[in-house]
């Protein structure tokens, strides 16, 4: 078998440029963009839940020792956890802390929702184009019928951009999007599992409902 023959760049200019723009058109730059960055990240590196956790340790230790109301939050190379230690810290409730989670948690998967959909429109639109390029070379044949190189060139043609829509569609595309999918789905049940871990540590050092807007009464108070 002679591979050379599944090379054709005019083949592979139609389905993937085609399927690009087509995609693009579909689903926007925006959208695009997301997919793109999303793609990078998959060969970065992974959500690291016992350095968060160590990290995230050094705060709790903090708050039983000091309290809330002295504690000061860290920063850490992760801005949700940043500014859920803030909203934590600040407002002297798990709640707020669960909130900013919450906020992260939609961010991310939106971002992610977006890739894989995008991914996924590219994958229905490769076959497509495959099949575009199907009927382009098959419109070359000559009508004559006598030209046999044309002939066997055209019928190539036909075939490979076939397989490479495909290819595209069910070895590329596809498998990305599931990918960027598992990727997402395993990062956000770790840091679900940390930021429970986190709530259920501090929780004792938060006051009540009640005493804690008492707080920030006599704070306020204080103040003016």
């Amino acid at each position: 078998m002679n591979w050379m023959n599944l090379i054709d760049g005019p083949s592979a200019l139609i389905v993937f440029g085609g399927t690009l723009a087509a995609t693009t058109l579909r689903a926007g730059l925006g959208d695009c963009h997301h997919t793109l960055a999303k793609l990078v990240r998959l060969g970065g590196r992974r959500f690291d839940a016992d350095a968060a956790r160590a990290e995230l340790a050094q705060q709790i230790q903090e708050i039983r020792k000091d309290g809330l109301l002295r504690a000061v939050p860290h920063h850490y190379n992760d801005r949700e956890f940043d500014e859920a230690t803030e909203a934590l810290i600040g407002n002297r409730s798990v709640g707020a802390l669960l909130e900013a989670h919450e906020r992260h948690k939609a961010r991310r998967l939106g971002e992610s929702t977006r890739a894989v959909r995008t991914l996924a429109q590219a994958a229905e639109l490769a076959p497509v184009f495959g099949l575009a390029g199907t009927l382009i070379s098959l419109s070359q044949l000559p009508a004559a019928g006598e030209a046999r190189g044309a002939i066997s060139g055209a019928i190539s043609m036909a075939v490979v951009t076939t397989l490479y829509g495909l290819l595209a569609a069910n070895l590329l595309l596809a498998p990305l999007a599931k990918m960027v999918e598992r990727k997402a789905l395993a990062e956000e049940r770790a840091r679900q599992k940390l930021i429970d871990w986190l709530a259920e540590q501090v929780s004792d050092s938060c006051p009540p409902r009640r005493m804690r807007g008492q707080l920030q009464h006599s704070l306020h108070a204080g103040a003016s």
